[in-house]
């Protein structure tokens, strides 16, 4: 059966799975920036996985749209998903009106202001420290990582490999300075390079 024989049912459920597979990939990309855009908009955690939930769903319903509108520029999605976090973050709020520690509009207005334009800088830097990360030894690259991973820690790293835990201390520190010195750098070139 040729392509143009196909049912029009089996082709819109290939364009549709394929549309799906490009949101959750740009989910996944911003998914960080997202949430660190709730968070900065809420006074504590209570309400981020919520409003995070809520924000993917819209997303997800409104994504044809977004899609017509920004042809080949995946960088906006993120500004457009914080765009739709707001008025989550709001509608959250108000929910939750009964609960003092709930920001008013107003304040809230302020925060997503004051948020988005650090989208770019945050995602600059992200790329920045994967760059650096990437330049590491794999062992290396594992301790940095495994020391932020749930769960985990200096002392029970120490433990697992045999190592003293000052000495895993002592390696930390000298790669996360190394680290910052790599991201610093990448930012200024990018700086200079605009």
């Amino acid at each position: 059966m040729a392509a143009s024989d196909r049912p029009s049912s089996i082709d819109d459920s290939n364009e549709r799975e394929q549309r799906y597979n490009e949101f959750v990939a740009l989910l996944t990309r911003h998914d960080l920036s997202i949430r660190r855009f709730v968070r900065s908009l809420l006074p504590s955690r209570d309400g981020v996985e919520d409003v995070v939930q809520e924000t993917a769903l819209e997303c997800w319903r409104k994504f044809d749209d977004f899609a017509a509108q920004n042809s080949g520029q995946a960088d906006e999605f993120a500004r457009w998903a914080c765009v739709i976090a707001r008025y989550k973050t709001l509608s959250w709020q108000r929910d939750q009106g009964r609960d003092r520690l709930v920001f008013r509009d107003s304040v809230v207005d302020v925060l997503a202001a004051s948020a988005l334009p650090q989208l770019d800088r945050l995602e600059e830097e992200r790329r920045a420290m994967e760059g650096c990360l990437a330049k590491l030894g794999e062992s290396q690259r594992q301790l940095v990582l495994s020391v932020h991973s749930p769960g985990q820690s200096v002392s029970s790293i120490a433990k697992q490999s045999g190592q003293k835990a000052r000495r895993l201390y002592h390696q930390l520190n000298v790669l996360r300075a190394s680290l910052q010195q790599c991201v610093e750098k990448q930012l200024q070139q990018e700086l200079r390079h605009g």
